[in-house]
């Protein structure tokens, strides 16, 4: 399964002024006449929403022990951590785990880092390569940085999961209980389209609670919250103009051993 190429450039006409622009929606914004086309006012409205979003972000959010950031990283920051996610596609390609029991998951994947997240019949584990072959890529400097900010500057994480949504895909419940040390946390970042996270209980079974993930919000889930379970049940597809294909990134950093 191949799917889209979420790291593709999106080229020109994505911004003010850049080649490809439709000038007389330009023109008839600053009022010299025309009528703007539906393109040009979602640009301006994106700007807008965008503004205002930033102006609210960063208001610390606590889910049954999970640290949520809303808006921790900025258009900028997030466009810079796509950039170091297309070096890492490029050398270990995104790819379609298969479950124990011989189901192909919704997400794709691939990982950064001394270890990557592989799934198969000889069930989830830790790998120190690629299902392709050879060693996984560094984790880009960027992801590192808001690691040591949140979680640790005295040591880094081994792994950095990369799991890219496509239109329709979701992630069951679940717990991160493959690593050695669960006194770590597990680092989440989102990028792209709006997610559903949906937050459980530390054993299977009871009430959960459900939050939407934007774009540059980070979640850190550690302390007693760090075996709860969580998952993702859908994402509003084309919600975020990051990804020029659309989808959404999911970003999660765990030391292993």
């Amino acid at each position: 399964m191949t799917g889209r190429d979420p790291f593709r450039h999106p080229g020109p006409g994505l911004s003010f002024g850049a080649a490809g622009d439709c000038w007389p929606c330009v023109e008839a914004y600053i009022g010299r006449g025309a009528t703007p086309c539906k393109r040009w006012l979602a640009m301006v409205f994106a700007q807008k929403a965008g503004f205002l979003r930033e102006r609210t972000a960063m208001t610390e959010l606590e889910l049954r022990g999970f640290r949520i950031l809303p808006g921790y990283l900025d258009g900028a920051r997030q466009a810079a951590l796509v950039d170091g996610l297309r070096a890492v596609a490029a050398k270990a390609p995104l790819f379609t785990p298969m479950t124990p029991m011989g189901r192909a998951m919704s997400v794709r994947m691939t990982s950064a880092g001394r270890y990557g997240w592989v799934s198969g019949s000889s069930g989830y584990r830790y790998d120190a390569a690629h299902p392709g072959g050879g060693p996984w890529p560094d984790i880009p400097g960027g992801v590192l940085q808001i690691w040591r900010d949140l979680v640790s500057a005295r040591r880094d994480p081994d792994c950095c999961l990369i799991n890219y949504y496509g239109e329709g895909a979701r992630m069951g419940l679940h717990q991160d209980r493959d690593e050695a040390d669960f006194s770590w946390p597990v680092l989440s970042i989102s990028l792209g389209d709006d997610g559903l996270l949906r937050v459980g209980n530390t054993a299977r079974g009871g009430s959960t609670v459900s939050h939407w993930l934007r774009s540059g919000d980070v979640v850190v889930m550690g302390g007693d919250a760090r075996l709860t379970y969580h998952g993702v049940d859908r994402i509003r597809f084309g919600s975020s103009s990051l990804l020029s294909g659309g989808g959404r990134i999911n970003l999660t950093c765990r030391v292993v051993d």
